[in-house]
């Protein structure tokens, strides 16, 4: 049974993480960072310990979750001598077998939201996708998030890389084309609060029916002369331009 936790890493994830595992009862004995000031700040939130030295890091934890870069999560893996210990990531667009040389029990734990420091998610509400080496290790990982959530998946880790892909396109992607229009609506003195309504109803749908089914607009009407007016107004912007053409050019193909 998984009580007593190092966290290692201070970023959004660990966050986030962190304080709903302390939430759920459970222990984080640890956090380390290559930041001993950031170690520091996230350690006193959870009554942690912390350090940014590998050397201390607790040695008799039942779980060692890496809440870090990608790109840092096989250097970590490989600088980490954990026996038997079970040892996690947090990415959804890395494979489980970064941790061959760090443990004989390892896998991930990959809760698919966005988070940021300065607001803490609900977990009960996020999807935990969990994958392991082994059945003792799935299922301490499944006892673990059910503790935070009722929406546990087992994934593999090519399953957990396409759903990650699909997230950056419905998360971060949609998220910088709000980012876009905030500007467009900034440089011309309107009022971008205007649009909430429009944004709400757009992801309300989607939650009841698919996507393709509730697009609308003028590309899908094929309605050119909207597109053109639109066009004129992004001419003096050579990559917003391009890249209203390349959508609609998109979602005209999938009208016809």
């Amino acid at each position: 049974m998984i009580q007593n936790i190092t966290l290692i890493g201070s970023g959004n994830v660990a966050h986030n993480l962190g304080a709903a595992l302390v939430s759920a009862g459970l222990n984080v004995v640890d956090v380390y960072s290559r930041s001993i000031k950031n170690a520091k700040y996230l350690a006193e939130k959870l009554n942690a310990k912390h350090t940014d030295d590998f050397d201390k890091i607790n040695k008799k934890s039942d779980l060692y979750i890496l809440a870090t870069t990608d790109n840092s999560i096989t250097e970590i893996g490989n600088r980490l001598k954990l026996g038997n210990k079970l040892v996690v990531h947090t990415s959804g667009s890395v494979g489980i077998d970064s941790f061959i040389s760090t443990s004989s029990n390892f896998g991930s734990f990959y809760p698919l939201q966005t988070f940021t420091k300065n607001h803490q998610a609900d977990f009960t509400e996020i999807p935990i996708c969990i994958e392991a080496n082994n059945e003792k290790s799935l299922k301490n990982l499944s006892d673990l998030a059910q503790k935070l959530t009722n929406r546990v998946i087992e994934l593999s880790s090519e399953q957990r890389k396409k759903l990650h892909l699909s997230a950056v396109f419905v998360c971060n992607f949609a998220n910088f084309m709000q980012v876009i229009g905030q500007d467009l609506c900034e440089n011309q003195g309107v009022d971008f609060s205007l649009l909430q309504p429009l944004i709400k109803e757009v992801f309300e749908k989607n939650n009841t029916g698919k996507a393709i089914d509730n697009q609308t607009g003028p590309a899908l009407r094929g309605d050119t002369f909207t597109m053109n007016n639109h066009l004129e107004i992004l001419k003096d912007n050579k990559e917003l331009s391009e890249l209203y053409k390349l959508i609609s050019k998109m979602i005209g193909n999938r009208r016809l």
